[in-house]
């Protein structure tokens, strides 16, 4: 990790990242980019798929749904877990609010950090 960079650094390098490999659908990378609870989370992309997480190091939380690509430009939204959906989207916009809909408490500004860290850190905070 670089410690050099702030949290919300890394969030910004994130998203950027994810911009330029150009993974996601335009329009769901705007809406996004837009809903400022999402923005302030580390984003990273696996099969296609938009996730979030509350730290900004590998190997990211679990707990926030993604939003995949289905089928015509449609989207479904899942997760946490991979055996888990939250259900069908029309829009990016839709898919984004389903999301922000299912944030867990607290949910604040990424976590300079791996899950473990934010876990300690969240343990001695309690």
């Amino acid at each position: 990790m670089d410690h050099e960079m702030s949290a919300e650094e890394r969030v910004e390098v994130g998203w950027e990242k994810v911009r330029v490999d150009g993974g996601l659908r335009p329009e769901l990378l705007e809406a996004a980019c837009a809903e400022p609870r999402l923005r302030q989370l580390f984003p990273w992309v696996g099969m296609g798929q938009l996730h979030f997480s509350r730290c900004t190091e590998f190997r990211w939380t679990w707990d926030i749904p993604y939003i995949m690509p289905a089928a015509g430009d449609t989207y479904f939204v899942a997760g946490p877990s991979r055996n888990e959906s939250v259900g069908p989207a029309a829009t990016a916009q839709q898919a984004v609010a389903m999301v922000v809909d299912r944030l867990p408490p607290g949910c604040g500004p990424a976590f300079l950090g791996t899950p473990e860290e934010l876990a300690a850190y969240e343990l001695g905070r309690a």
